[in-house]
C-alpha cells in the first residue's frame, strides 16, 4: 500500500512539474533561459516604442514563458544550485524571506539581501516604498560584503547599488559604482568578471551616452574570446538597439544576421524575434521583398517550434508585409490571426496595430465605409491602450474619411493624429510620427493649404534633425512635389515627383513580383498541407478512440469479474497473513531474547578481554618494578644495562596492552599513537633533551596485536642502539622512524640515524649480538624481509605483509 501511495505522489509531482514548464524552454539550461528573457523582453520593449518600461517587459516575458523574474537580474550569483531564500521569493512569500534574512549570516545574508534588493528594485512601475526597501537591502549587502572582504560579493553588491542609482535617476553615482567594479576587474585581469561588469555598466547607461557603444564593443570582444555565446548574443543585441535608434540601420541588420547564425549553432530556437526585427528594418528601407521574406520566415519558425507565446507579433509583421505589397486579403487574414492570439493568449501589445493593418487593407480595397464601421466596432469595445495606438487609430480614421471625400471629418482626425504625434515624439516613435506628419502634409497639399502642408513637413525636418535620421516616403515626396508646384518651383517639384514615382513603381513592382508570389503560395500550400495532415491525424485518432472504447467496455466487464475474484483471494490471503503474523511475532520475541543474551555474552567477553589486557599490563609493570628494584643491588654496569634494556622491552609490550585496555577496539593497535608514545618514553628514559631529535612519519595504520608486539620490540632495540652507539661523545643527531604502506598488502618499517654508522669490518660476534639477534628473530616472526645499510648513518628496514603466517618454531 505504501508503494502505491509513493507511486501516486511521484506521478502527481511529475505531472505538476511538467505543467509548470513551458514547452518552448524544454532542454534549455540557465544560460539559454536567460538569453530568452533578454531577447524577448528587449524586443517587447523596443516594439512597444516606450509604451511599457523595460522591467514590465521582463515581467511579461517571464510570465509568458513561466520563468522566475529573478533570472533576469541574478546571473552574478545564481548558477542553478541551491540559493538561500530563492524558493520563498519565487513563491511570493516575502515575509518568510525577510524572517530568514534576519537569521542569516555572512555570505548567505549577502545572497538574500541581493535577492530582496532585486525583488523590490525591479518591480514594474516601481513605487516609492519599493525603492525604500530596495535601498535598505542593497545597502546592507554592500556593508556586509565589505566586512567579509570577499571581492565577488563586493562587486555584486556595488553593481546592484549602481542599478538602484540609475532607477532613481542619480546617473553620476550609478556610473561611479559600475566604473569602480570595472577598474578592479581590470587590475585582477579576470576576463569573465570584466565582461560581466562592462555589460552591466553599458546596460545602465542612457542610449544617447557616447560611451555606451564603446563599452559594449569591449564586452562583446571579451565574450567572443571566452566562447560565451549566449552572453555574446545578448551584448550584440544591445549594440543592435543602439545602432537602430541612431540610424545605423545596416550595422544593426548585420548584427541580427550574425546573431541568428550563432543561435542556430548553440540550439537556441527562438530565432523569430531576430527575424521579425530584420523584416521591420527591410520595411523601413523599402526592401519590400526582403521584409516579406523575413516576416514569413519568422512565422514559419514560430509554427515549426510551436512556440506561439507572442504570436500576435509575428502575424502582425507578416500582415504589414502583405499590406506593403498590396495583398490586402492576406494582410487581413494575418491581422485577424494576430488579433486572435493577442486577445486570447499573451499579448505583446502588437495586436492593436493589427486592427490598423486590417483597416488599411479594407481601405486599399476601396471599402472605406466598411473600414470606418469596423473601427467604430473596435473602439467601442477596445479603446486604444496607449498614445501610439491612439495616434495610429486617428491616422486610420483620417485616411478613410479622406478617401470617401469627407474632408471636414478627415481633417478633424488628422489634427487629432498630429496632436497625438506631438506628444510621443521620441527616437522610438520617430518613423510612425513622421508617417503621420507626411500623410497630414499630403492631405493639406491636396487641399492647396500651403501653410498647413509646410507646417507638417517642417515637423518632419525638426524630428529628423533632433534624432539625426533621414525620413522618406511616397507621401512625403508627393507633398513636397505639390508644395513646390504651388510655390512655382517646378524644377524641384519635378525632382520630388520622380522620387514619388520611384516609390510608387517600386511598390507596384513588388506587388506583381513572381518570386514573392511563389513565397506566398509556398507558405499557403504548407499551411494547407499541415491542415490536411491534422485532419488525417484527427480521423485516425477518432477511429482509434472508437476501437479503444469497444475494447475498454470488454475489458471493464472482465476487470469486474477479476476484481471480485481478486478481492476474495485478497481476503483469504489477509486471514492467512494474520495467522502467520501472530506466529512470526512469537518467533521474533524469541529471537530478540536470544539476541539480547548474545549481546550480553559479547559484552562480557569484551570486558574480560580488556580485563586480561589490563592485568597483563599490570603484571608487566610489576616486572619492570622488580627489575628496577633488582638494579638497586647491582654494581656491574653490564648487568645494569641488561636490566635497563629488559625494562625498555617490557615497557614496549606493556604499552600495547595499555592501548588495548583503553581503546574501544580491542583487536588492533593504532600505530601512529603507539610509536609516538614509545619514542617519547625512550627519549625521557635516556634524558636526551634536544641532543638527539626524532622525526616520525607514520601512516594511519591499525595492526593486529600479533604484529604490533614484535614491531614494538624491534623499534625499542633499534632506537636504543642508535641512542647508545650512533652519537658518541655527546654528538647531536637525528633518528628517523617511518612506517608506511608500500602497496595494498605490504608495509615498510624504517629506522635510520645520521650517526657514525656501523663498522663494515665488525666481527661476526658483534653482528650476532643479542639486540640484533632479537631483531632478526622478531623479523622472522613477522615473516619480514630484514636489511641493514650503512649510508650516512645506520638504516634498518623491515618489510612485512598485512596478513602473515606465524613462524611455527616460534609458536
Amino acid at each position: 500500500m505504501k508503494l502505491l501511495y509513493s507511486f501516486c505522489l511521484l506521478f502527481f509531482i511529475t505531472i505538476n512539474s511538467q505543467a509548470q514548464n513551458h514547452p518552448a524552454t524544454a532542454n534549455y539550461d540557465l544560460k539559454k533561459k536567460r538569453l530568452l528573457i533578454q531577447t524577448c523582453s528587449a524586443y517587447l520593449y523596443n516594439s512597444n516604442q516606450g509604451a511599457i518600461d523595460a522591467d514590465s517587459s521582463v515581467v511579461l516575458t517571464c510570465k509568458a514563458y513561466k520563468l522566475p523574474v529573478s533570472l533576469a537580474y541574478d546571473e552574478g550569483f545564481n548558477d542553478g544550485s541551491y540559493l538561500i531564500g530563492n524558493d520563498l521569493i519565487e513563491k511570493g512569500n516575502i515575509e518568510a524571506a525577510k524572517k530568514l534574512y534576519s537569521k542569516s549570516k555572512d555570505v548567505d545574508k549577502v545572497k538574500l539581501a541581493l535577492q530582496l534588493g532585486i525583488f523590490y528594485l525591479f518591480q514594474p512601475f516601481t513605487k516609492p516604498d519599493d525603492l525604500k526597501n530596495a535601498n535598505l537591502y542593497i545597502t546592507d549587502a554592500v556593508k556586509i560584503s565589505n566586512q567579509l572582504k570577499i571581492q565577488k560579493w563586493q562587486h555584486e553588491s556595488l553593481m546592484l547599488l549602481g542599478k538602484f542609482y540609475f532607477q532613481i535617476n542619480n546617473y553620476p553615482e550609478s556610473k561611479k559604482c559600475f566604473l569602480q567594479v570595472v577598474n578592479e576587474c581590470r587590475k585582477q585581469n579576470d576576463k569573465a568578471a570584466l565582461a560581466n561588469a562592462l555589460l552591466n555598466q553599458a546596460t545602465y547607461q542612457y542610449d544617447l551616452d557616447p560611451e555606451k557603444e564603446k563599452i559594449l564593443k569591449e564586452a562583446e570582444a571579451l565574450y567572443k574570446s571566452l566562447g560565451f555565446d549566449e552572453k555574446w548574443i545578448e551584448t550584440t543585441s544591445k549594440l543592435c538597439t543602439i545602432y537602430f535608434w541612431h540610424g545605423k540601420i545596416n550595422d544593426a541588420k548585420k548584427i541580427l544576421y550574425q546573431n541568428i547564425a550563432v543561435m542556430r549553432k548553440i540550439g537556441f530556437r527562438q530565432q523569430q524575434f531576430s527575424e521579425t526585427t530584420i523584416s521591420y528594418i527591410h520595411g523601413v528601407q523599402f526592401n519590400i521583398k526582403d521584409a516579406f521574406y523575413y516576416a514569413l520566415k519568422s512565422v514559419q519558425a514560430m509554427e515549426t517550434t510551436k512556440d506561439y507565446t507572442f504570436a500576435d507579433i509575428f502575424y502582425m509583421r507578416l500582415g504589414i508585409a502583405y499590406l506593403q505589397m498590396g495583398h490586402t486579403d492576406e494582410a487581413i487574414k494575418m491581422s485577424e490571426k494576430s488579433i486572435q492570439y493577442g486577445q486570447n493568449g499573451f499579448s505583446s501589445g502588437s495586436w492593436y496595430k493589427s486592427f490598423i493593418t486590417a483597416t488599411a487593407s479594407l481601405s486599399m480595397k476601396g471599402k472605406n465605409k466598411e473600414a470606418i464601421e469596423y473601427m467604430n466596432s473596435i473602439t467601442s469595445h477596445y479603446a486604444p491602450p496607449n498614445a501610439i495606438d491612439n495616434m495610429l487609430m486617428n491616422f486610420a480614421y483620417a485616411n478613410c474619411y479622406w478617401r470617401i471625400k469627407n474632408y471636414g471629418t478627415a481633417e478633424k482626425y488628422f489634427i487629432k493624429a498630429g496632436e497625438a504625434a506631438d506628444g510621443i515624439n521620441s527616437a522610438q516613435t520617430y518613423r510612425d510620427v513622421c508617417n503621420t506628419y507626411s500623410s497630414a502634409a499630403l492631405f493639406y497639399a491636396n487641399r492647396n493649404n500651403l501653410q498647413k502642408t509646410k507646417l507638417y513637413i517642417d515637423k518632419i525636418e525638426t524630428a529628423s534633425k533632433k534624432y539625426s535620421k533621414n525620413y522618406n516616403s511616397e507621401a512625403l515626396q508627393l507633398s513636397l512635389c505639390k508644395l513646390d508646384s504651388l510655390n512655382g518651383d517646378f524644377k524641384s517639384a519635378l525632382a520630388h515627383h520622380k522620387l514619388y514615382k520611384k516609390f510608387s513603381d517600386s511598390i507596384l513592382d513588388y506587388s506583381k513580383n513572381k518570386q514573392i508570389e511563389e513565397l506566398r503560395i509556398q507558405y499557403e500550400t504548407e499551411n494547407k498541407e499541415q491542415k490536411i495532415k491534422l485532419l488525417d491525424k484527427e480521423t485516425v485518432l477518432q477511429q482509434t478512440a472508437l476501437k479503444k472504447s469497444k475494447l475498454l467496455n470488454t475489458l471493464s466487464i472482465w476487470s469486474l469479474v477479476l476484481l471480485v475474484l481478486f478481492l476474495a483471494l485478497l481476503f483469504n490471503r489477509y486471514r492467512l497473513k494474520q495467522r502467520t503474523n501472530a506466529e512470526l511475532e512469537l518467533k521474533e520475541k524469541e529471537i530478540n531474547q536470544k539476541n539480547i543474551n548474545l549481546r550480553h555474552l559479547l559484552d562480557e567477553k569484551e570486558w574480560l578481554l580488556k580485563e586480561i589486557h589490563h592485568r597483563v599490563k599490570n603484571n608487566l609493570q610489576t616486572v619492570i618494578s622488580l627489575l628496577n628494584s633488582q638494579s638497586a643491588y647491582l654494581e656491574n654496569d653490564m648487568a645494569l644495562s641488561a636490566i635497563k634494556n629488559s625494562q625498555h622491552r617490557i615497557h614496549s609490550m606493556s604499552l600495547i596492552h595499555q592501548k588495548l585496555y583503553n581503546s574501544e577496539n580491542i583487536a588492533t593497535i593504532n600505530m601512529p599513537n603507539y610509536i609516538k608514545e614509545l619514542v617519547e618514553y625512550l627519549r625521557e628514559s635516556f634524558s636526551l633533551g634536544q641532543r638527539i631529535r626524532f622525526e616520525l612519519k607514520i601512516d594511519p595504520l591499525e595492526l593486529d596485536v600479533a604484529q604490533a608486539v614484535p614491531l614494538g620490540l624491534i623499534l625499542n632495540e633499534s632506537i636504543t642502539n642508535s641512542i647508545k652507539y650512533a652519537f658518541p661523545n655527546n654528538r647531536t643527531g637525528m633518528i628517523y622512524v617511518t612506517l608506511q604502506a608500500t602497496t595494498e598488502d605490504k608495509y615498510l618499517l624504517t629506522i635510520a640515524d645520521n650517526g657514525v654508522g656501523f663498522d663494515a669490518n665488525i666481527s661476526s660476534k658483534k653482528i650476532n649480538s643479542f639486540g640484533l639477534s632479537l631483531i632478526r628473530g622478531l623479523s622472522d616472526d613477522l615473516d619480514a624481509a630484514f636489511s641493514m645499510e650503512n649510508n650516512n648513518g645506520t638504516i634498518l628496514k623491515i618489510e612485512f605483509s598485512k596478513e602473515f603466517p606465524i613462524n611455527e618454531k616460534r609458536r
